[in-house]
C-alpha cells in the first residue's frame, strides 16, 4: 500500500489481490501433497506441483489456482465413476449412438434417439420397447442408451433374457420385498435383450410379470424383442391373462421404437461374399 501527496490528507490506492509468491509455490509442498492424498484428492495431489508452477508463471491468484485443482479433481472422479459403473452394469463395450449407422437404418430417427439419450424418460421411470426383426440394430441402440444413462448418473444393469431368467429362477421362492438388493430390481435402468427368441414357460412368464410389476413406476425398463406386441401372448406361454397384465404396466408410460429395415449382419455377409468374388 502506498500514500500519495503530503501531510495527513493523502489518499490510499486500493490493494490488489496478490498472486501466489514464488516461495509459496514450493513451501511445504510435500506436506500439502500428503494431506491431499489423505483426503482422497488424488488428482489434486498429482497436479499440485504443476499448477503451483503455472500459478507463479502466469500470475494467478489463489482462487484461480484452487479452481483449477478442484475442477481437475471433479473431472477425474466423474471419469472414474463412469468407468466403474459401466463395468458393473454388464453392458457390452463399443456400441454408442455416435457409431450407430443411421444412414443404413433410416427408419430410426436420430432426433428421437438423441431425445432418449438425455435421460428424461429415466427420470420419469418410463419404459422403452425396441422392436424389430433380427439384425436391425436393436441391441446396439439399447446398449448405447445404457451408456448414456450411466454417463447421466443412472445405475444400469444389462441382461440377455436367458441370463435374467436364470437369475430369477434362483430367486423364485424369495418374496419380492427381499429382492430389493438384486441388480434386476434396484438398478435405475434394467435392459433386457433378445426377448422373443424362445417361448416362456408358465413359470418364467410369472417371474417376468413379478419383475415388471415390482419395477412399475419404480425404475425404467428397456426391452428389445423380435416379436410384435400382438405376438406376445404366444411368446408368454400362451397365457393371455398374464400377458395383458404385463403389457398393461409396460405400455402405461412407454416409448416404442419399431425398426423396419435390413439386417446389419446380412449386409456384412453380403459385403464379405462380394469381396471374395
Amino acid at each position: 500500500m502506498t500514500t500519495k501527496g503530503g501531510g495527513g490528507g493523502g489518499t490510499h490506492e486500493p490493494e490488489r489481490p496478490s498472486a501466489l509468491p514464488a516461495k509459496a509455490a514450493t513451501a511445504d509442498l510435500g506436506m500439502l501433497v500428503d494431506q491431499l492424498v489423505k483426503l482422497g484428492l488424488d488428482f489434486a495431489a498429482e497436479a499440485l506441483p504443476a499448477i503451483l508452477s503455472r500459478a507463479v508463471k502466469e500470475d494467478l491468484g489463489s482462487p484461480a489456482l484452487l479452481e483449477q485443482l478442484l475442477r481437475g479433481e471433479l473431472e477425474r472422479r466423474e471419469e472414474r465413476r463412469v468407468r466403474t459403473s459401466l463395468r458393473l452394469s454388464g453392458l457390452p463395450t463399443g456400441q454408442t449412438l455416435a457409431n450407430f449407422d443411421f444412414a443404413f437404418q433410416p427408419a430410426v430417427q436420430r432426433s428421437k434417439l438423441e431425445a432418449l439419450g438425455t435421460g428424461a424418460w429415466l427420470r420419469e421411470k418410463q419404459v422403452l420397447l425396441i422392436l424389430g426383426p433380427p439384425g436391425v440394430g436393436k441391441t446396439h441402440l439399447a446398449i448405447a442408451l445404457g451408456v448414456r444413462a450411466v454417463e447421466s448418473g443412472f445405475s444400469v444393469a444389462f441382461f440377455r433374457l436367458e441370463e435374467l431368467l436364470h437369475a430369477m429362477r434362483k430367486d423364485a421362492d424369495v418374496p419380492p420385498t427381499r429382492l430389493k438388493g438384486k441388480k434386476y430390481m434396484k438398478a435405475g435402468l434394467v435392459i433386457i435383450d433378445e426377448v422373443g427368441f424362445e417361448t416362456f414357460t408358465r413359470e418364467e412368464a410369472n417371474l417376468f410379470f413379478r419383475l415388471v410389476s415390482y419395477r412399475y413406476q419404480r425404475g425404467s425398463l428397456c426391452i428389445t424383442s423380435n416379436k410384435a406386441i400382438k405376438d406376445w401372448p404366444e411368446m408368454l406361454a400362451g397365457d393371455e391373462v398374464i400377458t395383458a397384465a404385463i403389457l398393461d404396466r409396460l405400455l402405461h408410460s412407454c416409448h416404442v421404437l419399431n425398426i423396419r429395415g435390413r439386417s446389419y449382419r446380412l449386409r456384412d455377409l453380403e459385403d464379405d461374399l462380394n469381396g471374395r468374388s
